[in-house]
């Protein structure tokens, strides 16, 4: 599908694509060996650390789940703070492997505030570490991770980030941003396709993965540093999305992270402008609105499914729903990876003819 404007999995350029169809080679052999080291440093300029980063062939939950364990015991107690669909997942996965997680949990829509996060801290000393999402694409919400980074380290907590639909997109430093472990994914700003997460480790996160007593195997981070210093990783990779990173890689670091950031930042704005441009209201307010997705109130009268429908059929783009409790309330546009305003426009100009076709009337209330 040509117009895939969902937040992931996200298009592919041509490029990407041909790697794909390279032939496979051994990947325990030097020029595997080779592209893995390559792909690594790539990796860590990207996300701006000196530490470990590492390439785990699973979906971004996968990540998510080799973050908690490799990071915590049975009985840890850690703060979940959540805004989405996506940080109950994280509390949901750290809370299957036996951790006590103490929750904070906002409505939909909202921003973690640093004062809340501040407070739990202080309340219970005994936390281990802090779960959280920088990048809500449920909600179209971005965390202000700097500032939640800045309390947590004030009490020397390990910082846990899902940062699957923000980095390579939106800026995260992780070593000035002190983030522990990180995960992304290569569905998303990428231009991969899916089949693989991203992590760093950070040196403290080390010394807590030395002591981390929940149970694993395929995701074991000790694994994959002595794996990786050979050139090789533990199990058989996903050898073409290997190859297909290493191309996308090289494109971004042409075009340079700073360029990249600005990119997105632009083509957010378009989005948001043009939605409130049609009539339709933000999800999210605009101070902590994400530049990699806009989530799109609906008015009285719009069926979104409908227009879901008729954006697919008649315009040949497909633009996601709402989750869960924002079931047809919202409509997400995906714009992160290989994006440009030019396609916001498209974007904007199908929905002005779609709108009224799904009960929405424009250029005044329903």
């Amino acid at each position: 599908m040509e117009g895939l404007r969902i937040p992931g999995p996200t298009p592919c350029p041509a490029e990407v694509l041909q790697a794909m169809a390279w032939q496979m080679i051994n990947h325990r052999g030097p020029e595997f060996g080779q592209i893995i080291q390559d792909v690594t440093a790539k990796l860590k300029r990207l996300f701006q650390t000196k530490g470990d980063v590492f390439l785990l062939t699973c979906s971004g939950t996968g990540g998510l789940e080799a973050v908690i364990v490799n990071m915590l015991s049975p009985g840890d107690k850690v703060l979940s703070v959540s805004i989405g669909f996506f940080g109950e997942r994280f509390t949901t996965i750290a809370e299957q492997f036996g951790a006590e997680v103490i929750p904070l949990h906002y409505e939909w829509g909202r921003v973690a505030d640093t004062d809340d996060i501040r407070r739990a801290l202080q309340s219970e000393p005994k936390i281990k570490a802090v779960l959280i999402t920088h990048n809500e694409t449920s909600t179209g919400v971005t965390n202000d991770l700097a500032s939640i980074s800045s309390v947590v380290k004030e009490f020397d907590k390990l910082l846990l980030v899902d940062a699957i639909s923000s980095l390579g997109s939106i800026d995260l430093p992780v070593d000035e941003w002190h983030c522990d472990v990180t995960v992304t994914a290569s569905q998303k700003g990428w231009m991969v396709p899916p089949g693989m997460a991203m992590v760093s480790v950070s040196p403290e996160a080390w010394q807590a993965h030395a002591k981390a007593k929940m149970p694993r195997y395929n995701w074991d981070f000790t694994k994959a540093k002595n794996y990786l210093e050979i050139g090789q990783t533990p199990w058989t990779p996903a050898v073409s999305i290997v190859f297909a990173l290493s191309v996308a890689l090289e494109m971004m670091l042409k075009e340079g992270l700073p360029n990249i950031i600005a990119r997105h930042a632009r083509v957010g704005k378009a989005a948001r402008d043009g939605v409130k441009s049609l009539g339709l209201s933000l999800f999210a307010a605009e101070n902590c609105a994400s530049n990699t997705v806009t989530a799109v109130a609906t008015k009285d009268g719009l069926d979104t499914k409908k227009l879901l429908t008729i954006m697919r059929e008649e315009h040949q783009i497909v633009l996601a729903g709402g989750q869960q409790s924002l079931a047809g309330k919202i409509f997400r546009i995906g714009h992160l990876g290989w994006v440009t305003e030019d396609d916001i426009e498209t974007i904007m100009s199908a929905l002005r003819v779609a709108l009224p076709k799904a009960g929405m009337l424009l250029g005044r209330e329903k």
